[in-house]
């Protein structure tokens, strides 16, 4: 069992923070680089708003204005970087992205605060359930996920670089830090945190911690559960779900998001296409198909939906006695 003390032993960062100064760290060494954010707090980048007034821009509630804004910016060479909250920079301007951003495959990195129950307090209206799913079936459109600050910023230090727009999602940040510096960061593949066994445990975002948190206490049942970090959701990693389906008898994709067409689907597709032939269980676990009808803390949700370690290591353990298969 890893010991959690060197797991988290940087401590918290904020993530959305880290994302947004590494913004104006890429616009000191690059002049194409502009930020554009819809109705955020005053102190916003405020250094990068001082020193770079002609490439800060803080718009209002209008965030179909804005993507069409950042579209005519990147058509002229810049590399925008657009922040406003999940649900805001997804729902209120599918059309504007789809369009202005998808149909021309432009350069624009959408930051979007609060990816799945991070505003739970504030309930349904807030919370990015389907975020996942909709920007994954625009074709250009790529889809990060990192787990934590540490990993946003080796993720920025190479997203000015990707071709076409850019869907970040953001966790709430003050999230511990599970990811190894030594493991890098490579857009488009996965990383392998923990060896498999008969299982392998498939998650992206902040359910990542929760992954491993769920491994360490399978382990003490005699089940080998490896842990799949998919930072990036579009271009999907197939390569790596096809080697490692070949080896286990139970996947198990854990997402704060929708079932329908998030990392389990993605997941899914993948073996139906490939792996028919020798497929092992998917169990995905996920927020139902319908809005959150809870309110509190994005832990009391997650909890709710059974996405916390203690329910993903029950569901493992619960599927491993229910077929009698036999621990490592």
């Amino acid at each position: 069992v890893w010991d959690k003390q060197i797991i988290f032993g940087i401590g918290v960062k904020l993530m959305r923070k880290t994302c947004l100064d590494m913004v104006y760290e890429l616009a000191k060494a690059d002049d194409r680089i502009v930020f554009i954010g819809s109705d955020l707090g005053a102190g916003t980048l405020s250094e990068m708003q001082k020193n770079m007034p002609e490439r800060f821009f803080m718009e209002g509630v209008s965030e179909a204005n804005i993507i069409g804004m950042a579209a005519g910016l990147a058509m002229d060479g810049f590399i925008p970087y657009v922040n406003t909250i999940s649900t805001f920079i997804t729902r209120r301007c599918y059309e504007q992205i789809a369009i202005d951003l998808c149909l021309h495959n432009l350069p624009v990195k959408l930051i979007a605060n609060g990816g799945g129950l991070v505003y739970a307090p504030l309930g349904p209206t807030h919370l990015a359930i389907e975020d996942i799913a909709i920007m994954r079936s625009l074709p250009n459109m790529n889809i990060v996920s990192p787990s934590d600050a540490e990993e946003m910023k080796r993720f920025m230090n190479q997203s000015k670089e990707i071709k076409g727009p850019v869907y970040i999602r953001l966790a709430k940040g003050g999230d511990e830090i599970v990811s190894d510096p030594k493991n890098g960061f490579k857009f488009g593949e996965s990383i392998l945190i923990k060896d498999v066994g008969e299982v392998l445990i498939v998650s992206s975002g902040i359910t990542t911690k929760e992954a491993i948190y769920a491994s360490e206490e399978l382990s003490k049942e005699g089940i080998k559960a490896g842990v799949l970090h998919m930072h990036t959701i579009k271009p999907f990693d197939y390569k790596s779900i096809i080697k490692y389906s070949q080896k286990v008898k139970l996947i198990v994709s854990v997402e704060e998001h929708i079932k329908n067409n998030g990392l389990g689907s993605a997941i899914g597709d993948v073996l139906n296409d490939n792996c028919y032939h020798k497929m092992p269980k998917l169990i995905k676990l996920g927020i139902p198909d319908q809005f959150p009808d809870k309110y509190g803390t994005q832990e009391d949700l997650l909890k709710y939906y059974s996405l916390d370690s203690k329910s993903i290591y029950e569901s493992v353990l619960g599927f491993i006695k229910s077929k009698g298969l036999k621990a490592a």
